[in-house]
C-alpha cells in the first residue's frame, strides 16, 4: 500500500523532472549535430541514427522482458545515451559495431545497475571505451571532412590529436603546419569523431544549458580551466613538444566531454566544491594522457576514472546541510 510522506515545511517545487532535463540536453546537443552532418554527410546521419535506435532498443527489451517492468524509453536517457555514443564515434564505423557498442552501452554500463540513477559510469563512454579496446582498427580510422556521399569507404585522415601525437612521437613527416587554423576548429572543418568536429557548435550547447540551468559552471569550468593552465605549463617548457593550451581546448573531445558527459547528474558529485575537484581532476588526467600516453585522446578515460572516484568526493565532501553554517 502506498503511503503518503507528509514532511515539515519549507517545501519546494523547482519544477524540474528528468524528462524536461534530458530533453533540454537533446535541444542543446542539436547544434553539434547539426554540423556533423555537414561535415561528414550520410556517414553521420548513419552511425547517429543506428546508435539513437539500437540504444533505444536495447533498453526497451531489457525493461520489458528481464525486468518485466514498464518501459522508461519515454524519459529520453536511452536517446541521450545513443546520441552521444553516436558523437564519440567516426562517421564510417560499420553499423553492427555501433550496435554492440549501444548493447553495451545500455546493457551493462545502465540496465546492469538497475537503469538511469543508478549507474556508476557514465553509459555512452562505457560503450565508447569497450568498442575502442575491442575493435580499435575501426574506431581510429577518421574519414575527411566533406565526404557528404561516403559512408565505410570513406577517404581516412589523421585527427589534429593524432598530427600532435605524432609530432611528440618522432613520425617522419608530421609537423605542426598541419595543424588545422583555430577557425577551422572552431566551425569543424576538420576530421574526427562526429562530436569532436566544431568547438562553437558545443559551446552554443553550454550556453543553453546554463541558461536553462539544465547544469551548473563548476565541471565544465574547472575542465577546461585546469587543462588550459596544465597545457599551457606544459607548453612553455617545451613549444617544439607540446601544443598551445588553446589547441588543448579546441581538439578532440575536450569540449564535448565537459560540457554534456562529465556533467552527468548520476556520475558526477552532488556539492559545488566537489565537483570543482572532479572537474580539475579530470581536466589534468586528460592532458596528462594525451601527453605522456598511448593515446592521443583522454578525455573518456578521464572522466571514466573519476566516475568511479564520484562516491568518495560525495563522502567527504558534502554539501551544506539545510540551515546549516
Amino acid at each position: 500500500m502506498d503511503r503518503l510522506i507528509i514532511s515539515p515545511s519549507p517545501h519546494i517545487h523547482s519544477g524540474d523532472s528528468v524528462e524536461r532535463n534530458m530533453y533540454a540536453v537533446l535541444i542543446a546537443l542539436a547544434p553539434a549535430c547539426l554540423v556533423s552532418l555537414v561535415t561528414f554527410g550520410l556517414g553521420a546521419f548513419i552511425v547517429l541514427a543506428v546508435s539513437v535506435l539500437a540504444c533505444v532498443l536495447t533498453e526497451w527489451v531489457i525493461t520489458k522482458y528481464l525486468y518485466k517492468q514498464p518501459t522508461t524509453i519515454g524519459d529520453g536517457s536511452a536517446i541521450l545515451t545513443g546520441l552521444l555514443l553516436g558523437m564519440n564515434l567516426p562517421s564510417s564505423l560499420p553499423w553492427w559495431i555501433i550496435v554492440i557498442g549501444a548493447i553495451v552501452a545500455i546493457g551493462v554500463g545502465k540496465m546492469s545497475f538497475g537503469g538511469l540513477g543508478g549507474n556508476i559510469f557514465n553509459p555512452a563512454l562505457v560503450g565508447r571505451v569497450f568498442l575502442l579496446i575491442a575493435y580499435p582498427a575501426q574506431m581510429t580510422l577518421w574519414p575527411k571532412a566533406g565526404q557528404y556521399f561516403s559512408y565505410t569507404d570513406a577517404v581516412t585522415s589523421a585527427t589534429p590529436l593524432g598530427i600532435a601525437k605524432g609530432i611528440q612521437a618522432g613520425t617522419p613527416g608530421m609537423s605542426w603546419d598541419q595543424i588545422p587554423a583555430t577557425s577551422d576548429l572552431l566551425f569543424g572543418i576538420h576530421g574526427g569523431s562526429l562530436g569532436e568536429v566544431s568547438a562553437l557548435a558545443l559551446l552554443l550547447g553550454l550556453g543553453f544549458l546554463l541558461y536553462r540551468r539544465v547544469i551548473t559552471w563548476h565541471i565544465p569550468v574547472s575542465i577546461l580551466a585546469t587543462a588550459f593552465v596544465f597545457g599551457g605549463i606544459m607548453h612553455l617548457v617545451n613549444p617544439a613538444l607540446y601544443p598551445a593550451p588553446l589547441f588543448q581546448l579546441l581538439t578532440g573531445g575536450m569540449m564535448l566531454g565537459a560540457i554534456f558527459m562529465a556533467t552527468d547528474y548520476v556520475t558526477s558529485p552532488m556539492s559545488a566544491r566537489g565537483q570543482l575537484l572532479y572537474g580539475a581532476l579530470i581536466g589534468l588526467l586528460t592532458i596528462l594522457i594525451r601527453l605522456f600516453g598511448s593515446y592521443p585522446e583522454g578525455m573518456s578515460f578521464a572522466i571514466l576514472i573519476m566516475n568511479s572516484f564520484t562516491p568518495l568526493i560525495n563522502m567527504y565532501i558534502r554539501p551544506k546541510h539545510f540551515g546549516g553554517r
